[in-house]
């Protein structure tokens, strides 16, 4: 059967991420989440002193860039891939507002653009993949068969993302939240390198008032008239 790669790209915290994964599982394809490795480094910025309110020291970030391994790996238990940065499982410690509200600038950096997208260029050079992220369809693979781009008002995006920390059991306000998403949203959309923008073939998916389930349909639907066409 013939294999393709799926580009969703999008703004944060318009379930992206979850709606890939389901969609792998259902192609029985690989699933990577590029935002992970992004929050990653981000995460190792934030343990070695290298960002806070203060300052970005973006030169010692990038002398280290050498000695981060990033690798997921799949938790049958909870039946999806987790994040490990040099052999430690971070994937709940990524997934903070804290990490969130660094995330962007780190990701503004073009030395840490070229390498997590080389590596992600790696995984994908079999096909049978899906990938999400901001720049997947536009600089990742530009080739892909199927590009959607995921969006949503700021407003839903916040109410989903405030809903999920606080079921994580992270103590913050509705606020504080929407002032993480809009944020996210211009430096996301207006840095110089790989800005997130819809690419011109991309179908795009506003899903503001759409179910996980409808979504993961349509996707489906999408990817199976490529496959056998």
């Amino acid at each position: 059967m013939k294999k393709i790669i799926i580009a969703i790209d999008g703004f944060s915290s318009t379930g992206k991420s979850t709606v890939a994964k389901q969609l792998a599982k259902k192609l029985n394809y690989i699933y990577v989440d590029t935002g992970a490795m992004y929050r990653a480094v981000t995460y190792f910025a934030l343990e070695n002193g290298f960002i806070d309110e203060a300052a970005f020291k973006e030169e010692e970030l990038t002398k280290r860039l050498d000695d981060i391994s990033i690798t997921f790996k799949f938790n049958d238990a909870l039946g999806f891939a987790e994040v490990y940065l040099n052999g430690k499982n971070i994937e709940a410690d990524i997934r903070t507002l804290r990490v969130s509200k660094y995330v962007s600038p780190v990701a503004t950096l073009s030395a840490v653009r070229r390498k997590l997208v080389e590596q992600q260029q790696l995984m994908g050079k079999d096909k049978g993949i899906v990938m999400d992220g901001r720049d997947i369809a536009t600089v990742v693979f530009p080739e892909a068969e199927l590009k959607v781009f995921m969006t949503a008002s700021a407003e839903t995006r916040a109410k989903r993302r405030y809903k999920e920390l606080i079921d994580r059991g992270h103590n913050l306000s509705y606020d504080d939240v929407l002032e993480n998403v809009t944020t996210r949203d211009r430096i996301d959309s207006t840095r110089e390198d790989s800005p997130l923008i819809k690419a011109d073939d991309a179908i795009e998916i506003d899903n503001s008032d759409l179910t996980i389930e409808a979504q993961l349909e349509r996707l489906t639907e999408l990817a199976e008239q490529l496959i056998s066409a």
